[in-house]
């Protein structure tokens, strides 16, 4: 750390922990410049670890660890550049004969090398972080999820508690799920200070996700040297062998707790919480469990996020049909006054809350507790100088209105939701004073005591439990109920401002608009949590190491998380320019060079999706084998539309090494040939010539336009095929027709087929090659997907009904489809679905 800062309890949340000077000892660290070539620092117990009788510091990277090992981690380093996902080399076995787990990246100029002793297969951990990640995405609820992960990341890691807490408005923290030792206390519903993980701490843990503590008694291992010529420490921000806080560690000795682990729980980019591993001994994990750990955490910060969203659109959609109710009344009415008196009732259910009362033209109704009548002209005079024609919220009113104290008992918090444009009409929410106990973990104002070593943090011993009553506040507004009150504010402004026959048609209209909008939201949610399913049950290819199926996999998750947030911040699509520029990103500062031009061409959704992985696959193969893997190579990527309005991309790779075919069809092969012909009707071409990796890929023209707006769909909900009282049976002997347009659920289908034993399928993209297909295959039951891009497959429906072949349905859509009520005897499965919920469809349809 800086020569000019040392640590003690006064200034701990300013602790420069990103440049400790030290490592923990269960590994050592080499940092070289920024081409491995040469050692600049090293920590002291590299030469023991190792195995080096030589000065290390100065010499090249080939003498300390031998040639091939040293050719392996620069080509590790060539495969990242983003300092938070470090490369992995798994038994990699160095000159002195010794093996060890290697971890490598690049930061602020430095190539940084962590070791670890290789001491297990590093296979089984990561199956089983597969294993966990299927059985969390089936869970639809945030609290079960939560509750199950705390369960299933300790049997994955075996640490003696996991918990699962987080972060609330203040910066504090709450034990919300926990899997303990039987003979454990509890710490399940308890409350941790914001103070014990100061600012510096909480950046840490947004930059690298996975923090591990072997020893809280350990003694830190120096770096040699500590400072460069400069007089600057080593930066270690993402470095897994950092060394910690020594506040941190006698925080955590205070607790009886010998080592630990922490992995971030990201949610919009903020951290929403962590989950927390404690062990009453010292406990070193391996390499291979830390990235399963990591992985791990990783879907479920994108799980919960998902169903965050979904949970807001259910709790939007209620207050929507609640709204809509109360606006059939008011477009009949003829005095508009007394029919917003007379709903306070419906308003009042529309947010949790203790009261509700409407200010309106000079009138005050009021329902449940609110303020004494002699304190709403001030609260009202209040609401006019913070409103400004939107929603504004406080849970503590006695901050902002001195007099408030006189009635906080009844009301500390208030939600105002502006009825006009003028500071005049309002419907106001209260909440009442939570005095609540809270079961703090500890001192939330940390008490010192003197001792023979200085200040300490008093000992929390068996954390027995402080109290801290909170008065004058009521709970938080959250960001749900700000949106269902902004939503309220709409449809209220509406109604008074505009009160006459327009507003029937206008409502019909917005009504139409807003389902619509909720189908789409419902529809992407459930598709990209089928894809993304579809990615991770595919299997891995033949010799492929654990690293490589990491990066790979979290590489195609990524391309389809860029695309989805590309999608959604774009209207349903996205700019080819500016999906190519964020798939090109992480390559910026590799020596080559990029050539990128082509007009401004706007992609749907569903093309913009398969783009993104695509390009990315692209990408991975130029770095891998291609001209972005050696220095000097060049990439052009140039688009333009043809005659018929198609875009044409062509993709050219140079200066690289020889380009060869792949001796075998790996997924990503397959999804760069299948993806635009399958999903798209488009063609991919990919030519490898020896001067290097060409391709052509052209995307039809009604992809590259805006395409028109889909009819109202929607389908009926069938019981859970687990529920259907029918045994599994044989459908080995089936004839299955699959109409399904996304290439990778309709290869998911194909691999449940085959893994139930039936061999006889074939897949259709569009109604006309289903048609077709019909004629010469003549199958004996068929999976139809509702929506097929811009048609539907009820023409199949009604041939397949014709010919009396049973089918089902599929979708991702909630609500019951116009296509689906034409045929009430076909059952409908709701994506994603699972194995199971197929073949026992499948043969009850058949039976």
């Amino acid at each position: 750390m800086s020569r000019q800062f040392s640590v003690d309890l006064t200034n701990c949340d300013r602790e420069p922990i990103h440049i400790p000077g030290s490592i923990q000892p269960h590994g050592c660290l080499i940092a070289c410049d920024g081409i491995a070539d040469t050692v600049l620092r090293h920590s002291q117990n590299t030469a023991d670890m190792l195995g080096v009788d030589t000065e290390i510091n100065g010499k090249p990277l080939g003498d300390i660890l031998g040639s091939e090992a040293t050719h392996a981690v620069r080509n590790a380093l060539n495969r990242t550049n983003d300092p938070s996902r470090p490369a992995l080399l798994f038994n990699t076995v160095l000159q002195s004969g010794r093996s060890f787990d290697i971890a490598v990246h690049r930061f602020e100029g430095n190539c940084i090398l962590e070791f670890e002793r290789q001491l297990s297969d590093p296979t089984q951990p990561l199956e089983l972080a597969r294993e966990l990640i299927g059985r969390i995405s089936s869970i639809n609820n945030i609290d079960n999820v939560v509750k199950h992960v705390a369960r299933l990341l300790q049997a994955l890691l075996g640490y003696d508690r996991v918990m699962i807490y987080s972060f609330m408005h203040d910066g504090s923290g709450q034990v919300i799920s926990e899997a303990k030792r039987e003979h454990l206390e509890s710490f399940l519903g308890q409350y941790f200070p914001a103070s014990d993980i100061p600012q510096q701490a909480r950046k840490l843990y947004l930059q690298n996700t996975i923090r591990v503590i072997s020893d809280a008694d350990f003694m830190p291992v120096a770096v040699n040297p500590v400072f460069d010529a400069s007089d600057k420490p080593i930066d270690l921000s993402f470095a897994h062998l950092r060394s910690v806080s020594p506040i941190h560690c006698e925080y955590l000795r205070n607790m009886g707790v010998a080592a630990s682990m922490s992995i971030s729980i990201i949610v919009d980019d903020e951290l929403w919480g962590l989950i927390a591993c404690h062990h009453y001994s010292p406990r070193v994990l391996t390499m291979a469990q830390r990235i399963a750990a990591e992985m791990f955490g990783d879907f479920f910060s994108l799980h919960l996020s998902a169903l965050k969203q979904t949970k807001m659109l259910e709790a939007a959609t209620d207050a929507r049909q609640s709204l809509d109710r109360f606006l059939r009344l008011a477009v009949r009415a003829q005095d508009i006054d007394a029919v917003i008196r007379d709903s306070i009732d419906d308003f009042a259910r529309l947010i949790p809350c203790d009261g509700a009362g409407i200010w309106l033209n000079g009138s005050w109704t009021f329902q449940g507790y609110t303020p004494s009548e002699k304190h709403v002209l001030t609260l009202v005079n209040f609401a006019k100088k913070v409103s400004e024609a939107a929603v504004w919220e406080t849970n503590q009113i006695s901050n902002d209105i001195p007099e408030a104290v006189d009635y906080a008992a009844d009301v500390s918090g208030i939600l105002i939701v502006p009825l006009s444009q003028r500071p005049r009409d309002y419907l106001f929410f209260f909440r009442r004073e939570m005095v609540r106990t809270l079961n703090w973990a500890g001192n939330p104002q940390k008490t010192y005591e003197s001792g023979p070593m200085g200040d300490r943090l008093t000992p929390r011993s068996s954390f027995d439990i402080w109290k801290q009553t909170v008065h004058r506040q009521s709970l938080p507004w959250t960001d749900e109920e700000l949106e269902i009150a902004e939503a309220t504010r709409t449809a209220l402004a509406e109604v008074v401002l505009h009160h006459n026959e327009l507003l029937v048609d206008e409502r019909a209209k917005a009504d139409v608009r807003q389902r619509m909008l909720n189908q789409e939201l419902n529809h992407r949610v459930k598709n990209i949590l089928a894809v993304i399913n579809s990615v991770i049950a595919q299997p891995s290819d033949v010799g492929q190491t654990i690293d490589q199926y990491v990066t790979a996999l979290r590489g195609r998750v990524q391309a389809l998380a860029t695309a989805h947030d590309q999608i959604i911040r774009g209207d349903g699509g996205g700019a080819l320019m500016q999906l190519v520029r964020t798939e090109l990103t992480p390559f910026q500062s590799l020596e080559s060079t990029f050539d990128v031009s082509g007009p401004d061409i706007l992609l749907d959704a569903r093309s913009f999706s398969v783009m993104a992985l695509v390009l990315h696959e692209l990408l991975t193969n130029a770095v891998k084998y291609g001209s972005l893997s050696t220095s000097g190579g060049t990439l052009r990527i140039h688009w333009k539309t043809d005659g018929a309005g198609n875009c044409v991309i062509e993709w050219r790779e140079s200066g690289g090494p020889e380009a060869r075919a792949p001796q075998r069809r790996g997924f990503g092969t397959v999804l760069v040939e299948r993806s635009i012909p399958y999903d798209l009707g488009g063609e991919s071409n990919v030519d490898y010539s020896s001067e290097g990796v060409s391709a052509r890929l052209l995307i039809p023209a009604r992809f590259v336009t805006m395409g028109e707006e889909a009819d109202t769909i929607g389908l009926k909900h069938l019981a859970d095929p687990a529920d259907i009282e029918t045994p599994d049976g044989d459908i080995s002997a089936a004839r299955v027709l699959i109409v399904e347009d996304q290439m990778l659920i309709a290869m998911d289908i194909e691999q449940i087929l085959r893994d139930a034993g039936v061999s006889d399928f074939v897949t259709s993209a569009t109604v006309s090659d289903a048609i077709e297909k019909i004629d010469r295959f003549i199958p004996t039951v068929a999976v139809l997907d509702v929506n097929l891009g811009t048609e539907t497959s009820e023409e199949v429906a009604q041939e397949l009904k014709r010919r009396s072949v049973p089918f089902a349905f599929t979708t991702g859509y909630g609500e019951t489809a116009a296509v689906v009520k034409q045929f009430p005897e076909a059952p409908v499965l709701q994506k994603p679905y699972d194995a199971r919920s197929i073949v026992r469809t499948i043969n009850t349809i058949t039976a």
